[in-house]
């Protein structure tokens, strides 16, 4: 069983924090890779021998590739972004449905799997995954179209490349739909990354929330996953010890 490579989703923990201790400190937590951070961050993060796990694919999470009309920017993003992260080492990169905006399921899916084909050929190229993320439509992002695990993967299906996948968000799957251990067990060949945090109120993944995480990194590592979980929570106190802490709960 593989260990869990965690990874920092920097807009979370760098507000009133000096860049270069949060890497210095991640690092010395245990961390394998800081994510979604700015790109004249990226040389401290490789002096300090950590990866950056996951860089955004394409603007605009809302207005996103459902939406035909902005399929040939997407693909000039994205195709642009494959470079940049070739160039770095990164793995993946993120992509975003966008809102449904009275578009049904069915003719979304269809859509998103029209715009992830145009550049899932040079992402198998590059070696790199493009993660199209779930995302909750309850609390934190109404009427977004890739709000639950079966309608990503019938996207990845639709495309059928080993390069396009799924971001599984812990937190906002907990809040869709539940069942997360059986969704990674059955679906997890299409998770190409993981985001977590604590149940409601994305904050630290403590005795307040409902999410039993130990149980769930073991049943990411039992699926085989070596890439990367992403902790996406907003601490309640101390950044650096909440880092410290979320690392060990999930280091499994």
């Amino acid at each position: 069983m593989p260990k869990i490579n965690q990874s920092l989703s920097w807009w979370c923990y760098s507000r009133n924090t000096d860049p270069v201790q949060l890497i210095k400190e991640a690092k010395a937590a245990g961390y394998a890779a800081v994510e979604m951070l700015p790109q004249e961050l990226w040389g401290h993060v490789k002096e300090a021998g950590l990866r950056i796990a996951i860089i955004s694919g394409h603007q605009s999470l809302t207005d996103g590739l459902n939406k035909r009309s902005n399929h040939s920017r997407i693909e000039d993003e994205i195709l642009a972004n494959l470079e940049l992260a070739a160039a770095n080492d990164i793995p993946g990169l993120i992509c975003f449905s966008g809102n449904r905006n009275g578009l049904s399921d069915e003719g979304g899916a269809e859509i998103v799997a029209e715009g992830l084909s145009r550049v899932a050929k040079k992402a198998e190229e590059k070696g790199i995954n493009l993660c199209m993320e779930l995302l909750n439509s309850k609390v934190d992002h109404h009427d977004y179209q890739c709000d639950h695990t079966a309608w990503g993967v019938k996207v990845c299906k639709m495309v059928n490349s080993p390069r396009v996948k799924l971001l599984y968000d812990i937190y906002h799957m907990q809040i869709m739909e539940g069942d997360l251990i059986r969704n990674i067990r059955d679906y997890g060949s299409y998770f190409g990354h993981y985001h977590t945090a604590g149940n409601p109120g994305r904050r630290d993944m403590d005795e307040t929330q409902e999410i039993y995480y130990p149980a769930v990194m073991r049943a990411i590592a039992e699926t085989g996953y070596n890439l990367f979980v992403g902790h996406e929570f907003i601490p309640k106190g101390d950044v650096f010890a909440a880092i410290r802490t979320a690392h060990k709960l999930c280091d499994v």
